[in-house]
């Protein structure tokens, strides 16, 4: 049993030089409006659509942007080509509103990705994405060769029960555990009150017996009290 599980990396750099030294960043052109108006989503929020990685800012002088994956195998960015993308939670915004963006190239270049978007033509509209949020439509991950894997997200959100029937509660999420993926399995409050209980399943052959995504569970050999 093994599970195809994105996880985020963050990069980070200690700034060295003291505050009082650091230059103030320059600020960024403005970009003309049309440009973020043609990109604009036409249509509601979709709502399979999954984070699968961040951009980093430009890469290059011919628009390309530098990508961070959440997975440690980014099959999916490399893949689809569109990609749905929401302003960065902090930090300055140049655009506003949810894009719906067409992926003319990305390739893998040393520890991570490099991509070029169509309609992007120059650093500074592609250092103007930086920390946007880069969303697939689960439609568009690459089909699983084998039954025995899974995508985290079709195991989110399903009820786990145990061979005597007992059901254990849902999955809420899941960790990266070294070679092996946890079950994060969280019943729900009781009506005196109680706080929830939860679990943590690893999600290897010895304790998961199937998943059965259309009846959206998972059953396991695990014990209440465990």
């Amino acid at each position: 049993m093994s599970i195809l599980l994105p996880f985020r990396e963050q990069a980070t750099r200690m700034n060295r030089r003291h505050p009082s030294h650091t230059p103030a960043p320059k600020p960024l052109p403005a970009p003309t409006a049309s440009v973020w108006d043609d990109l604009r989503l036409p249509t509601e929020w979709p709502d399979d659509a999954v984070e699968v990685g961040r951009v980093l800012g430009a890469w290059g002088v011919k628009g390309w942007v530098k990508l961070l994956p959440f997975s440690a195998d980014p099959e999916t960015l490399l893949s689809a080509r569109r990609w749905f993308l929401r302003p960065a939670e902090r930090g300055a915004r140049v655009f506003d509103g949810d894009l719906q963006v067409q992926i003319a190239h990305v390739r893998v270049h040393t520890d991570t990705l490099v991509a070029q978007i169509d309609a992007i033509a120059d650093r500074d509209l592609a250092e103007a994405l930086k920390g946007a949020r880069i969303f697939v439509l689960r439609e568009d991950f690459p089909a699983l060769d084998n039954e025995d894997e899974f995508y985290w997200v079709d195991l989110l959100g399903l009820q786990v029960i145990n061979r005597e029937g007992v059901r254990l509660g849902v999955v809420k999420e899941l960790i990266s555990n070294g070679p092996q993926s946890v079950l994060v399995v969280q019943d729900g409050a009781t009506a005196s009150g109680e706080k929830a209980t939860q679990r943590l399943i690893p999600f290897v052959d010895a304790y998961i017996d199937k998943v059965d995504r259309a009846a959206q569970s998972i059953h396991v050999d695990w014990q209440p009290d465990y």
